[in-house]
């Protein structure tokens, strides 16, 4: 039995790490800045919260005063890992765990990989393949990274996660447009949650047309693993919500993006953990969108667990354990598993939502987010979806015939 240190979890409700952990016969620390967040979440998050074997809460959140109440638990009951899968507070993981001399990614890397700019201009340094890129902290300087990139172009916060404040510029218009809003958001920084607000740094890149695809890597300082290729759907422009996926997929070349990724990982020394690594896979090769220093999130891990027929949870935290991964090259997917997602069509108030009554046994999963009373809207960024279907099958047409056919037999009843 293993003691392992958690801080916070994506969504304030996705606690399954947790219930892996203690069906792995682990014990749980649970360490959070804001302990309020995820007591409102409802009684089933509640069920999952107190499966831990402590919380402490430290807000609001600091770093020294984090790593003064984790040594005061590691004194009496040593942690074994460090286990944590949201971006905001990854920096202060890697820190913990150096303190401790528990395997995790290095500090240094950790924040690289928290700037998307800063990390573009290492992977430049390397010769890495990517598209153009610029950093914007003014309208002016945004300007001026347009025009020397050309449209269109991808604007997003250097620091963001989860689709927030994402833009694509075709136009001078839609640059007249979105340099309003970025002096607003110089004026009031997107608030991340949990103490954190934004850095108004932008990355300014170049847009690249194709196809987007999701990769997850195991790292142990020895080997890398590609677990698989997740092929992904968003909804239209201007959205930049993701509409679904389909884990794994056989329509790309996998040994040519397996390699991308690992010149990736290799160029910001990436020595140890997951990473979520999403690429646009074009006519002539795949070039990166963004890489993450943690497991993929929003779902994405059931998806996968019904492909696999195995937790990736519990192989994360056995990684984080010090266990071989050698033995997850030898795992075939036993399904193709694809996510879909509900969203409304219009703004509006929820009133209700009516479920298939037939559901075909394909349907692994089913999980709504959005509850009667809430304001709903069609889907900006990921956090606007109402909920989601899994369905598994032979093929990934299949699989995602299924879901498709789920979603759109779903009723969003709008007041």
């Amino acid at each position: 039995m293993a003691h392992l240190l958690l801080i916070e979890v994506p969504g304030g409700n996705d606690f399954t790490i947790l219930e892996d952990a203690v069906d792995l016969g682990h014990q749980v620390t649970f360490f959070t800045a804001d302990l309020a967040h995820y007591r409102k979440q409802g009684e089933e998050t509640q069920a999952r919260l107190a499966l831990a074997r402590e919380i402490v809460e430290i807000h609001p959140f600091d770093y020294a005063e984090f790593e003064r109440r984790a040594c005061l638990v590691h004194a009496s009951h040593p942690f074994d890992a460090v286990l944590c899968l949201i971006d905001i507070r990854m920096i202060e993981a890697s820190l913990i765990a150096e303190k401790f001399g528990l395997r995790f990614l290095n500090s240094a890397t950790t924040r690289l990989m928290r700037d998307k700019f800063s990390l573009r201009q290492a992977l430049a340094k390397r010769g890495v393949r990517q598209p153009g890129f610029a950093l914007a902290e003014t309208a002016t300087e945004l300007r001026q990274a347009v025009t020397e990139i050309g449209y269109p172009v991808l604007i997003k916060p250097s620091d963001g996660y989860g689709s927030q404040n994402v833009s694509v510029v075709f136009s001078d218009s839609d640059l007249q447009n979105l340099t309003v809003s970025l002096e607003a958001l110089t004026l009031k920084p997107t608030d991340y949650g949990l103490g954190v607000h934004a850095s108004n740094r932008f990355s300014v890149e170049k847009y690249i047309r194709g196809h987007m695809i999701g990769c997850d890597v195991f790292s142990n300082g020895a080997e890398r693993i590609l677990i698989g290729i997740n092929d992904k759907l968003m909804f239209p422009p201007p959205s930049f919500a993701m509409r679904g996926s389909c884990f794994p997929s056989d329509r790309y070349d996998i040994a040519a993006i397996r390699d991308y990724a690992f010149d990736i990982l290799d160029a910001v020394n990436f020595d140890f953990g997951a990473s979520h690594i999403e690429m646009i896979v074009a006519e002539d090769g795949p070039y990166l969108v963004e890489v993450n220093p943690r497991l993929v999130s929003a779902q994405i891990p059931h998806q996968m667990g019904y492909a696999l027929e195995r937790s990736v949870y519990a192989d994360l935290i056995n990684l984080h354990l010090g266990l071989p991964i050698t033995k997850l090259h030898d795992i075939k997917p036993r399904w193709f598993s694809a996510i879909r997602w509900v969203v409304a069509d219009r703004p509006g108030i929820l009133e209700s939502i009516q479920l298939p009554e037939c559901v075909d046994e394909s349907i692994r999963r089913v999980v709504l987010f959005k509850e009667t009373g809430d304001a709903v809207r069609p889907p900006i960024h990921n956090g606007d979806r109402i909920g989601y279907v899994i369905a598994v099958g032979d093929t990934q047409t299949a699989a995602e015939e299924i879901a498709d056919r789920y979603v759109q037999d779903t009723l969003v009843i709008l007041k």
